[in-house]
């Protein structure tokens, strides 16, 4: 298994869905659903991360009326 911190955003969150489909598919024993579950749990931290990184990224930049960064300003603002 690849280590969850050195993944990309696309590839934790396909990773993510893998392990979804298998606990939801109920077809794995109890010991190996409780490892699916924390590899689940951190990938799912994994891909919150990025998303906050790639968010704060995009914060950063705002265009002026000519199309040239300003400064930052806030997503949600």
């Amino acid at each position: 298994m690849s280590d969850v911190n050195e993944m990309s955003f696309e590839e934790a969150i396909k990773e993510l869905e893998t392990v979804v489909g298998q606990l939801e598919r109920g077809d794995v024993a109890l010991d190996a659903s409780i490892a699916l579950y924390e590899r689940g749990a951190a990938l799912k931290a994994r891909c919150e991360a990025k998303l906050k990184e790639a968010e704060e990224k995009v914060a950063k930049i705002t265009l002026g009326d000519g199309g040239e960064p300003t400064g930052t300003a806030p997503l949600d603002g």
